[in-house]
């Protein structure tokens, strides 16, 4: 009994993503036209309401197409592994019914998006193009030099709070916000969170001005479906994980959902507003400047929770 109802709530939970995933794109496309001085999808529906799912319907409907010297079987799982994994992340998410949430979900969350890059780097390799195959070298490069820092950031939260688990962050940011403590690292979190859902000012793998489209350059119709949704899906992920690590918002508030709604809206802006990095900047910014900051940070929370345990005792 108890399996069936976690099953049917999985479920729920997936097809609330799924439409999260559908108005956001709606959301980035309006968002990205006005930011152009023009309109966005405004025709089908009110106000363009519908134009997700007939986009999803478009995308799904068209015939596949192979490339005929592409490695057959990655080429065709790479996608769906790519959303498996972003969505298999929403399991760490703390709902209070008891869902899936446990003790080491930051370590899951760290495991999880370590493998994403994998599913990018095969669906490059697979596809026996040279455009993919150096959009997916790019990600494999980008991915190595900004998770460092984004584990010792994490890291520097986990030694204050005393846990893995996201339950333990609500309950520490009850009276007090973490981003009062440590405003600089929420700004490092949020750009290497743009690094780690491949978006602009980051998305190098993606490179359509010099990579034709990047890794995805083969993929089409419900192949290309499929990584879009992946990667909107884990943008979603990533803002409800800002707001809970430094707003410590509580779920069944109205404050999360807006603030959720709002770093949303922030992944779009930076799309709308920066020009691409040059790939040295990125290793420079990640390595001269995030790391020695994320240690100087790791080493000042590890003072503070000394600091709290010796007037506890």
């Amino acid at each position: 009994m108890e399996i069936t109802i976690t099953f049917f709530i999985s479920l729920i939970l997936l097809i609330c993503v799924m439409v999260g995933v559908a108005f956001l794109t709606l959301l980035e496309r309006s968002v990205l036209g006005y930011l152009h001085i023009r309109k966005g999808p405004n025709k089908l529906g009110f106000i363009g309401i519908l134009q997700p799912f007939s986009d999803a319907i478009k995308l799904f409907s068209k015939e596949q197409s192979f490339p005929l010297m592409s490695n057959y079987i990655s080429y065709y799982y790479a996608p769906v592994f790519s959303l498996f994994l972003s969505l298999l992340l929403w399991m760490i998410i703390p709902y209070l019914s008891g869902l899936y949430f446990f003790e080491l979900s930051l370590l899951f969350f760290l495991s999880c998006t370590s493998m994403g890059v994998y599913t990018v780097m095969i669906a490059g390799w697979s596809s026996n193009s040279k455009y993919s195959l150096l959009g997916g070298l790019r990600a494999v490069a980008q991915t190595i030099s900004y998770e460092v820092s984004l584990a010792l950031i994490l890291l520097s939260f986990v030694f204050l709070v005393g846990s893995y688990d996201l339950m333990y962050f609500f309950i520490f940011q009850s009276y007090f916000w973490l981003m009062f403590i440590s405003l600089p690292l929420v700004f490092m979190w949020f750009i290497s969170c743009l690094a780690e859902t491949n978006r602009t000012p980051f998305d190098f793998a993606e490179g359509e001005s010099e990579l034709v489209s990047g890794f995805n350059v083969e993929y089409s119709g419900g192949g290309f479906a499929l990584i879009f949704l992946a990667e909107y899906s884990s943008i979603l992920f990533m803002s409800m994980l800002i707001c809970i690590l430094f707003f410590g918002s509580d779920l069944e508030s109205f404050f999360f959902y807006a603030s959720l709604s709002l770093m949303s809206f922030m992944f779009i802006w930076v799309r709308g507003t920066m020009p691409r990095f040059r790939y040295d900047k990125l290793m420079y910014l990640a390595w001269s400047s995030f790391l020695p900051m994320s240690l100087n940070y790791l080493l000042f929370f590890i003072g503070l929770k000394i600091l709290l345990m010796s007037f506890m005792f």
